[in-house]
């Protein structure tokens, strides 16, 4: 489970570094501007943030993961 956020997490970063890219860089040779590849890959991370999330609430719904910690009252 660890391995599967920590690469959820990598490919978040990795669409927001191309959004990065696209946003400095751009292409003159391309045919689609580069604030639209940049749009598509900044939705591409939000998507992504979304999907963790759900995935991460469903995982502690499911008991796949547990929350770690201090007990109430036990400190």
């Amino acid at each position: 489970m660890k391995i599967i956020i920590a690469l959820a997490f990598l490919a978040i970063i990795a669409s927001l570094g191309a959004a990065y890219v696209f946003m400095v860089r751009g292409d003159p040779k391309d045919d689609q501007p580069s604030s639209t590849r940049m749009a598509h890959a900044l939705a591409v991370r939000v998507i992504l943030s979304i999907v963790l999330f759900v995935c991460l609430l469903a995982a502690y719904k499911l008991g796949y993961i547990l929350p770690t910690g201090l007990l109430a009252g036990k400190a």
